[in-house]
């Protein structure tokens, strides 16, 4: 006899303002169940997911989740701010006979440290607390919404490989298409508030979901037709036979109502490029380069030569150094040793995801027109920001939506939107797929494949780099990086193995690890390009370390003053040239604090590896 449902979400219903955002929304979880939930940015994936965990209530429909039934919840931006330390929020989420155990070991696979004061948790950090939050319990179903956004390639495969190991049912939100092709069984589809079920892999989706609009299509098509047929009969055919007359006239009211209520497939995204003169043949030649921060080698005798029009992929796990290697790519580095040539005519457009340099309390508009006015400048052409919206999918009331109120993919979106106003020939997409849909990143390889000059691409997704680079450079351990040809499936061909976790000194914290490359304070390196090692913590260290806590307490108070003065809503419109200032105040506060805080980690770790704690 087959087991009931744990979980029976029935005809939902839910409308935001006018709009309708579901209509008839459906959802069962069998035990052990594994379902991906696939849908376009804003179909209410996300919504559909809080209704599945209590979270939130719809209009209309029933809920219900069998008496017993444990359920755990991953949110795309979990709140820390009530907890001490990493472990308090991980651990307050075990209830009754939960097993306390795993608690550690996710910990130490997820790269956390338990005792961690939350206060200063990057996003990557937030976000992997979380996780561990919502495994450590081994729930009788896990709803998992986009789990790995700010994970690196050796997390998500460990957390593919943990989450098949579980007897949990699963409800699973991904971009990720690898990810989604190795745990999913079935796929729920929302489309315009309904959704559609297939008890089939997610590799299979795509093909289906095409035949379904194609069908679609033609019984719109038919439909249409039906309607100019009777038209035609109420001006040309009307008899005496009122009863028929009346029904048939009855029927054709229906059928317009029908064509009048039917929701439009969303539209797909214009992305459009504005070329620039062509660069020189050669684009960037590396021989040799060596480069290391604060006696830790970032760059061990790298070399590349990178031509025009190539596409270049950067693997490799957080705090490995990637963001190092393109900025020397880039030439806004300087090697400590080796050679770097640019080539002529470089104008570079860097699409970095992180989204640092968006003032949240910008309206939409204000940010694709850099400050004000209703002209976007798209290379040389003005263009009304209204227009320039739509080709990006945003709804002309949203012109004035701050971007604080923005979904992650609509400020993914945004991003490029920003990005591709300006004309390159030298393309560096920085983590580019985080928070966007499936047809995005379609048209997004589409863009990659049909841009007219070279591109890099860092990035943790791996379909993506499969279907976007030529070449992979992939960080191999010890500073050493490896140029392997074709893209990452092909690099795992050659190499025997995926990327690897970089190991570590004291705690395996990788996002403080990212921060230390981009601290100014370099130590100097030998001749050959390796660092020298030291028996003992030199002066220089141990005055910076008496020094750092007052200089990052500074900082911190620079940008209290800064954030201050902007929480004046009228600012922008009563004094922008001191909006503007404090801005870049703001930027350069929070750069310095980032730079302060990664240099006196590193020192503390260098303190631990000469047991000097």
């Amino acid at each position: 006899m087959a087991s009931p449902p744990l979980l029976t979400l029935a005809n939902m219903q839910l409308t935001f303002g006018t709009t309708p955002l579901l209509e008839a929304a459906n959802l069962m979880v069998m035990p052990r169940e594994r379902l991906c939930l696939i849908g376009r940015n804003g179909s209410g994936k996300s919504t559909l997911l809080k209704i599945a965990a209590g979270s939130v209530e719809a209009d209309h429909g029933e809920r219900f989740l069998k008496p017993g039934t444990t359920v755990r919840y991953l949110p795309q931006e979990p709140d820390l701010s009530a907890y001490n330390s990493i472990e308090d929020y991980v651990m307050d989420g075990m209830e009754g006979a939960d097993q306390a155990y795993r608690v550690p070991y996710l910990l130490d696979a997820l790269g956390l440290d338990g005792s961690a004061p939350t206060t200063h948790l990057s996003g990557g950090e937030g976000r992997r607390a979380a996780l561990a939050r919502t495994l450590a319990p081994e729930p009788d179903i896990l709803l998992l919404d986009e789990p790995t956004n700010h994970l690196d390639l050796p997390a998500i495969e460990w957390l593919e490989e943990e989450l098949s190991s579980l007897a949990s049912a699963l409800v699973l939100i991904s971009h990720d298409r690898r990810f989604l092709e190795k745990l999913s069984r079935k796929t729920l589809w929302v489309d315009r508030g309904i959704t559609h079920q297939i008890d089939k892999n997610f590799s299979e989706f795509e093909d289906w979901r095409d035949t379904f609009f194609e069908q679609e299509e033609l019984e719109r098509h038919k439909l249409n037709r039906k309607i100019v047929r009777e038209q035609h009969w109420v001006v040309h055919g009307v008899s005496g036979r009122r009863k028929r007359n009346v029904k048939r006239l009855k029927d054709l009211g229906a059928l317009r109502q029908q064509v009048k209520e039917h929701r439009n497939q969303t539209g797909a995204v214009q992305f459009t490029t504005t070329e620039a003169q062509k660069s020189g043949k050669s684009v960037a030649k590396l021989e040799h380069v060596f480069k290391a921060f604060n006696d830790r080698d970032i760059i061990n005798d790298f070399s590349i030569k990178i031509s025009r029009n190539e596409r270049i992929g950067i693997v490799g796990p957080n705090g490995s150094g990637k963001t190092t290697l393109l900025k020397l790519i880039m030439g806004q580095l300087e090697a400590d040793a080796g050679k770097i040539e640019l080539g002529v005519n470089l104008e570079p457009l860097i699409i970095d995801q992180k989204r640092e340099t968006l003032n949240p309390e910008w309206s939409l508009s204000e940010a694709l027109t850099d400050g004000g006015g209703d002209k976007v400048m798209v290379g040389d052409t003005s263009v009304h920001v209204i227009r320039y919206m739509k080709d990006f999918l945003f709804l002309p009331e949203q012109a004035r939506t701050p971007l604080r109120a923005l979904s992650g993919g609509e400020r993914g979106r945004l991003q490029l939107a920003r990005g591709l106003r300006l004309p390159s020939n030298f393309l560096v997409l920085d983590e580019p797929t985080n928070d966007l849909d499936l047809e995005t990143l379609d048209l997004l390889q589409e863009l990659v494949a049909d841009y007219p000059g070279t591109v890099i691409v860092v990035s943790h997704d791996r379909d993506f780099l499969d279907r976007t680079v030529t070449r992979t450079v992939a960080y191999e351990g010890d500073a050493t990086w490896q140029v392997y040809a074709g893209g990452y499936t092909d690099m795992v061909r050659q190499r025997g193995e995926g990327v690897k976790a970089r190991k570590m000194a004291g705690n395996n914290k990788a996002d403080k690890a990212d921060h230390a490359e981009k601290t100014v304070n370099t130590t100097p390196i030998s001749a050959s390009g390796k660092s020298q090692s030291k028996g003992k913590l030199s002066f220089k260290h141990k005055h910076r370390l008496e020094k750092l806590p007052k200089e990052i307490e500074q900082a911190e108070t620079a940008i209290t003053q800064c954030e201050t003065i902007l929480s004046d809503p009228t600012l922008f419109s009563s004094d922008p040239d001191l909006f503007n200032k404090t801005i870049s105040d703001l930027d350069k506060a929070k750069t310095r604090l980032e730079a302060l805080e990664a240099e006196w980690l590193d020192i503390e770790m260098m303190k631990e590896d000469l047991g000097l704690n």
